[in-house]
């Protein structure tokens, strides 16, 4: 059972939990300062933890299980566990159960709104894995589905939904879209070729390149409009700054007729941002105004 779980994590990338999760923190602290006139209480912070293991676990388990038989043609994807024979689809099926479990648990114990909004949020979970089978607007239900994580987090903390909530969740939307875009080039000629929708796939590499700027330059127009509508301040400007700076980085990495540093682009520049926004928020609403 060990070396399974073990075997299944390294199958969901389960480290790369680390994107969502601090945008998670970031709605929460924007949530509770902005509604709440307060810090988010430790407790509030283990169950959004509990929440979001169970919330990406879910997800990508059933991401895997949906696929199987489309990574097995996949010479990129086919040392996959299960098409490889490392997990049959029953491990798969209680792992994803399980975490379920563990996302209703924890949204049970922070407050009403969260359980009440745990159906969409499931819903999102489970129709991103087949929208490429009909449709290229996928990587945008993969932003509304990463995009829970921070209205998830202000949720939590406040037992509402606002506006503020509403630009962050777009906001994290389209960076997702944006880089899963860019993530999905490495797939074309495999897409068009097995009939699966992305924006690649329907309009080219380039163009695509291209359409992934224009997400990630809304993103940073989010980010952006987020210190107007709030109260952050000059911190969190610095944090956006930088962030801007880093999606700037992760396109020059990527060109159409080089794809060679997209894991790079992809795993290191990404994992990077979501940290310095909610580094940069931290310092602003937590340590700069505790002094």
């Amino acid at each position: 059972m060990i070396a399974k779980l073990r075997v299944f994590l390294e199958m969901i990338k389960f480290e790369h939990t680390l994107f969502a999760l601090p945008f998670a923190y970031v709605g929460a602290i924007l949530g509770a300062v902005t509604v709440e006139k307060r810090l988010p209480e430790w407790s509030e912070c283990g169950w959004i933890l509990l929440a979001m293991i169970g919330a990406r676990t879910a997800a990508m388990g059933l991401n895997r299980l949906i696929d199987k038989a489309i990574d097995a043609r996949n010479p990129r994807t086919a040392n996959r566990a299960i098409p490889a024979g490392l997990l049959q689809s029953k491990d798969v099926i209680l792992y994803v159960i399980l975490s379920f479990v563990l996302l209703f648990w924890a949204s049970a114990q922070l407050n009403s709104l969260a359980v009440k909004l745990l159906p969409l949020a499931v819903f999102f979970l489970v129709i991103y894995s087949y929208t490429k089978r009909f449709t290229w607007t996928c990587h945008l239900v993969l932003g509304l589905t990463i995009g829970l994580a921070p209205l998830g987090g202000w949720v939590a903390v406040t037992g509402g939904i606002t506006w503020e909530a509403i630009v962050l969740y777009v906001t994290v939307a389209l960076w997702t879209a944006g880089f899963d875009v860019i993530y999905a080039c490495q797939d074309v000629e495999f897409d068009r070729k097995e009939g699966l929708h992305s924006i690649p796939a329907r309009f080219g590499i380039a163009k695509a390149l291209g359409i992934a700027r224009s997400f990630h330059a809304l993103t940073a127009a989010g980010f952006a409009l987020l210190l107007v509508l709030t109260d952050l301040s000059w911190w969190y400007f610095a944090g956006t700054i930088v962030a801007a700076a880093l999606l700037l980085y992760e396109h020059r990495l990527v060109k159409p007729n080089d794809l060679s540093k997209l894991n790079a682009a992809f795993f290191t520049m990404n994992g990077i941002l979501s940290a310095v926004i909610f580094v940069f928020t931290f310092i602003d609403l937590v340590v700069v105004r505790s002094w």
